[in-house]
């Protein structure tokens, strides 16, 4: 029967173009699956190994060594460390202790059964060295033809290599049927999914980052980059270019003579119309040309919110918004920054409000009147922070301050930053007493609670795990930990 088992091995083999040792591995693999099914409850891990010479094979029961602490979770297949280091004094936590067992016959299962396992296996086998070789080659773009059709899904072949192009990553209201000629990003692997594991997408941004590679070569070639792009699939997209050369225009070259490159991008995308924008280190003058074709009357950024409030006039307004808010959310996604369209009415208000704030701290923490509070608002002090740690060089360049009054000022701005900070730490301290004393809350977070809103055992108890990580930057287990001490006394 080993002279046999060889003999099968081999013709397997030369058949389906695979090593012997995949042979032999799923033949292995077959033996200790029809061992495994003699006992019952099925949890036992067995290991067949076959001499790759003669076609002895040798059938071993084995445990997998766990953590004490952890417990048996599978008790027929794993062992606790303590009790393996009795049996072998250096073993290690995820070491097997194995023992010999009786093989099974390669006939009890019988030989057309044990085949088909073996087929089975080496056409997983196969299916993994064809999807490793196509994806050896580094390819973007999944070119195909669709195959067939699969719970909404479909499924497009290339070769002897099948892809997954879900639903919710098609172009919306795009109806592609079989034999159709399709293209689309390589999105990535799915080994989880049964069947066809390369995922697919012609809604995502790389889709339409890797047509324009492909049509224009001034990219391949390095003078041209593409830095972002941001799609709203089949309506409208925005991409931002950058030219490393000076002789070439980025927006002109990604166009083409009379449009010819653009137009090839927008007829694979089913006439999603694309603006191309010059992309720019100023993030402000960046934001300008992601929100044309609006003209923009003013900006203001919020480096600390990571925000802009954008001035346009009536005009402008409907086409800066867009559609459905379309042209202002391309244009945030495309550049990272959060975008406040606004009119020139509404920004001015806006910007008296908050300079009136500003005002009136200034005039509160420092002592000082209105002049001298408009003065640095003027030179563009937002905060009792900037004042008081702002470089002195600075502060000096200010034609109304003399140096006594820079210094002034500054000591003003960090006395009354100190008092602040204890004025919170008081009133930290006094709200959240009842917090004190819970197992594993340190003075930290009972601060970052504070801060928060979260002053009793009962507001945290009501916490979800989610919310309290968010806030104290804990781990989940931890966070669940501290929730259930907090409920506690809900059951005493």
């Amino acid at each position: 029967m080993n002279r046999e088992l060889l003999m099968l091995v081999d013709a397997i083999s030369r058949e389906k173009s695979v090593e012997r040792d995949i042979v032999f591995g799923a033949v292995e693999s077959a033996l200790a699956s029809a061992t495994k099914k003699l006992y019952s409850g099925g949890e036992v891990d067995i290991r067949v190994a076959v001499d790759r010479e003669d076609g002895n094979y040798e059938t071993f029961r084995r445990w997998h060594v766990v953590p004490n602490e952890a417990g048996l979770q599978l008790p027929e297949a794993e062992i606790l460390l303590f009790e393996a280091q009795e049996q072998i004094e250096d073993i290690e936590v995820d070491d097997y202790i194995e023992e010999s067992i009786e093989s099974m016959p390669i006939g009890r299962i019988g030989a057309q059964a044990a085949k088909q396992v073996i087929l089975q296996k080496i056409r997983d086998a196969e299916r993994e060295q064809l999807l490793n070789d196509f994806l050896s080659r580094g390819d973007k773009i999944f070119v195909g033809t669709v195959k067939r059709m699969d719970k909404g899904d479909v499924i497009v072949e290339s070769g002897r290599v099948e892809g997954r192009l879900k639903r919710s990553e098609m172009i919306p209201k795009e109806n592609l049927r079989t034999a159709d000629r399709v293209r689309a990003y390589i999105l990535g692997v799915d080994s989880a999914v049964r069947g066809p594991q390369i995922m697919l997408s012609r809604s995502a941004p790389e889709f339409m980052m890797e047509l324009f590679r492909q049509e224009v070569p001034e990219i391949e070639q390095g003078l041209l980059e593409i830095k972002s792009c941001a799609r709203d699939a089949g309506s409208r997209a925005k991409i931002a270019v950058l030219s490393h050369d000076k002789r070439v225009d980025p927006i002109g070259t990604c166009v083409g003579v009379r449009g010819s490159r653009v137009t090839a991008v927008t007829n694979e995308l089913a006439g999603e119309r694309v603006d191309i924008v010059l992309w720019s280190e100023d993030p402000a003058q960046f934001v300008i040309g992601a929100l044309a074709p609006a003209n923009v009357q003013s900006i203001f950024v919020d480096e600390e919110k990571h925000a802009m409030d954008v001035a346009v006039d009536e005009e402008n307004l409907a086409i800066a918004i867009g559609r459905g808010g379309q042209n202002v959310r391309l244009a945030s996604e495309l550049t990272g920054w959060r975008i406040n369209i606004m009119t020139k009415e509404e920004s001015a208000q806006k910007q008296a409000v908050e300079t009136d704030v500003i005002r009136k701290l200034f005039v509160d923490k420092l002592d000082v009147d209105e002049e001298v509070a408009e003065i640095l608002i003027a030179e563009g002090f937002t905060s009792l922070e900037e004042v008081a740690y702002v470089p002195l060089q600075e502060m000096l360049e200010i034609e109304s301050f003399d140096e006594d009054t820079v210094n002034e000022l500054r000591t003003r701005a960090k006395d009354s930053l100190l008092t602040m900070e204890i004025a919170k730490e008081e009133e930290v301290e006094t709200l959240s007493q009842n917090l004190k004393g819970l197992d594993g809350l340190t003075p930290e977070l009972i601060a970052k609670l504070a801060e928060a809103g979260i002053h009793t055992r009962d507001d945290l108890a009501d916490l979800a795990v989610d919310e309290l990580t968010e806030i104290t930057e804990v781990g989940d287990e931890q966070a669940r930990s501290l929730i259930m001490k907090a409920r506690e006394h809900w059951f005493v």
